[in-house]
């Protein structure tokens, strides 16, 4: 049976279920970070899911990825699978700015994390909800 891993859950704010994977909100306003997660259990690997569950999962970054592009301006995306920290398998994909806190270096471990308030999370997950419904 699937269940999020504990650490995912509290660094997060659920947005919604796509067909294949939950997509979260991670808890740093210093990017717009989103995080597909699988909902299968037991994967650690991207090669841990079958080769059509594969294409599902580019499908969903693909989704995600043009709503950050489109909506939000992206100058550059992010898009990984490290799992060092959280095995189980999640795809970060983060929307990077010339203008970030950090850019050009990476997001982890670079500037601390800066919560989001409660009204600006309900508003980017309502934005984020609209744009992958039209």
């Amino acid at each position: 049976m699937f269940a999020l891993h504990p650490q995912l859950k509290s660094d997060t704010h659920f947005i919604c279920d796509l067909p294949l994977s939950s997509l979260l909100l991670m808890n740093d306003a210093n990017y717009l970070w989103l995080i597909l997660v699988p909902r299968k259990p037991d994967l650690i690997e991207l090669t841990d899911l079958s080769f059509a569950e594969q294409t599902e999962v580019l499908r969903e970054i693909n989704s995600v990825a043009e709503i950050l592009k489109k909506e939000f301006n992206a100058e550059k995306l992010n898009i990984a699978a490290l799992g060092n920290v959280v095995s189980q398998l999640h795809i970060h994909v983060i929307s990077r700015k010339k203008n970030d806190v950090t850019f050009p270096k990476p997001v982890w471990g670079n500037a601390p994390a800066k919560p989001y308030e409660t009204t600006e999370v309900a508003a980017l997950v309502q934005r984020i909800k609209f744009n992958l419904l039209t």
